[in-house]
């Protein structure tokens, strides 16, 4: 036997039994045992190339398995929790016992990774993981679901029902929703939970289970932030509802079937209308007039936004043009813009097109930013656009105030030239003293930093009253006129003006 063949046999008898230190352990023998047997060549061949080999095989060895575990997080995959559940729900058949799935979605997930960017997503995903693993029981299983979010499995219990499924869901979503420091930053991520309990699963399957908790997950989001629902099966229909509605959606837009209709704003002081506010509505061929929150939230999720918002804007410069022909003379038309739309590095160009398309000066169009925009998105892009719009003489709106935390600071840097406080003040300011004190703390704010105001929601004469008492000096609601068709509006804006003429000839008679 030659050296070389010596050295191969004993590297290959070893190499599947004996660890790294075993080795380096046996190396002066297994060197004497090649001298003795072949002399000095396939001593040193071994002396040389064990060692070498030796580093290799370890390399090799702590190469990570392929067990469907995530880079990112360390945890578990999809498929591994499905695959983990199956057997679950299969050995509770012979053992009676049960589980239940849990979904956790962040709130507004797009927006995180748009403020944020993806490395910081992958931090705040990592921690929002070991968290959640910290909540959970042994034999518990926690998944990474892509794009974004967890599941949760839990292991074998005898009894689980829905009262003890909604507290483990609060101690997730507390977990989750714990501050992060990131970068300097400290986050308050918001979560929403859905979950499936298996006695409720849609089928006796992981994957039939996990769907109905994603679809609990789904409704959580759409009544959220931080909202938690548990799967009831008439969800499987609403969300297969919203699909057909998404799928209609384009044509919908392309064919007129989405326009705006108006809701009036009235002067407290004078009872004169002094503006309109565009709300989209959808005229559905087969299911009649459906409401912006029925159909807005699938705009968003089609990327359709920019196209609702140039159909909305069109429809209201083209009120805006007719009420003129009329003689009514309406003074401004109010419009909601999205966040994308507000990122549109070209929105003022486009809008002073569209403005010059109608020979309307700028001061006749108001952009309404809600409240959670200017609280929440610290955009360049934004903050430009609406510099620049209000330089052009368009009217900013800080819409929904009140319910997004929006600063003082962000409020001057936004350029808001008005606030509309939000229906949950306004709401009984009639006969509840501390709605009262809110709404006068708002005005009084309001009139400290020269800026208009509007009343949302006035539903009452009582509220309306009350309102214009405080010192604000617009409101809208139901109680003055509800949102209407441009074609339905010539008629009120008619009545209305003759109701003041006939109060205003009533106190010249009666002076």
């Amino acid at each position: 036997m030659s050296g070389k063949d010596v050295v191969g046999a004993v590297l290959k008898a070893a190499s599947g039994r004996l660890s790294g230190a075993e080795w380096l352990v046996l190396l002066p023998g297994l060197t004497l045992l090649a001298y003795w047997v072949g002399g000095e060549p396939p001593m040193i061949a071994l002396a040389i190339g064990a060692p070498v080999l030796l580093a290799l095989s370890s390399l090799m060895q702590r190469k990570p398995a392929q067990t469907g575990e995530q880079p990112l997080t360390g945890f578990a995959t999809e498929p591994i929790l499905l695959d983990r559940l199956d057997r679950i729900l299969a050995d509770g058949t012979l053992s009676g016992r049960t589980t239940a799935c849990f979904v956790v979605l962040f709130d507004e997930a797009d927006a995180l990774l748009d403020r944020h960017g993806r490395a910081a997503r992958d931090i705040i995903l990592r921690q929002t993981a070991e968290r959640l693993s910290l909540t959970t029981r042994e034999g518990d299983i926690v998944a990474r679901l892509q794009p974004g979010g967890f599941s949760l499995v839990l292991a074998p219990v005898l009894r689980f029902d829905l009262e003890t499924a909604i507290q483990l869901a609060v101690r997730l979503q507390a977990a989750a929703t714990a501050p992060l420091a990131l970068d300097g930053l400290t986050l308050h991520p918001s979560v929403s939970v859905g979950f499936c309990l298996a006695q409720r699963s849609p089928g006796p399957t992981a994957k039939a289970m996990l769907e109905a908790a994603l679809i609990a997950a789904d409704e959580a989001l759409r009544n959220g932030p931080g909202a938690i629902r548990a799967f009831l099966p008439e969800m499987t229909a609403r969300r297969a509802d919203r699909a057909t509605l998404r799928t209609g959606l384009e044509q919908a837009l392309d064919e007129g079937q989405i326009r705006p209709w108006f809701q009036p704003q009235v002067s407290t002081d004078t009872g004169e209308i002094t503006g309109c506010e565009a709300l989209a509505r959808w005229h559905h061929p087969d299911r009649g007039i459906l409401s912006p929150t029925e159909f807005l939230p699938l705009v968003e999720d089609a990327g359709l936004s920019a196209r609702l918002g140039e159909v909305i804007l069109f429809g209201a410069l083209s009120a805006l043009s007719r009420w003129d022909k009329a003689g009514f003379g309406i003074a401004r038309v109010a419009v909601n813009f999205s966040a994308s739309e507000l990122r549109n590095p070209r929105l003022a160009e486009k809008l002073k097109w569209e403005l010059d398309r109608f020979s309307l000066p700028p001061n006749r169009l108001t952009i309404e930013v809600l409240e959670t925009v200017a609280a929440r998105f610290d955009d360049d892009i934004i903050l430009s656009n609406l510099a620049q719009l209000s330089a052009l003489g368009c009217g900013i709106d800080l819409d929904d105030f009140g319910t997004g935390q929006a600063s003082i600071a962000n409020i001057r840097r936004f350029a808001v030239t008005r606030i509309k406080i939000d229906r949950s003040f306004v709401a009984r300011a009639d006969t509840d003293p501390a709605q009262k004190r809110m709404v006068a703390a708002i005005l009084s704010m309001a009139e400290r930093l020269g800026l208009e105001t509007v009343a949302e929601g006035v539903e009452t004469p009582g509220e309306h009253a009350t309102i214009a008492q405080l010192g604000c000096t617009h409101a809208q609601g139901f109680g003055i006129a509800r949102p209407m068709t441009v074609e339905e509006s010539f008629g009120w804006i008619e009545r209305h003006r003759s109701g003041l003429a006939r109060v205003a000839q009533v106190g010249r008679v009666r002076r």
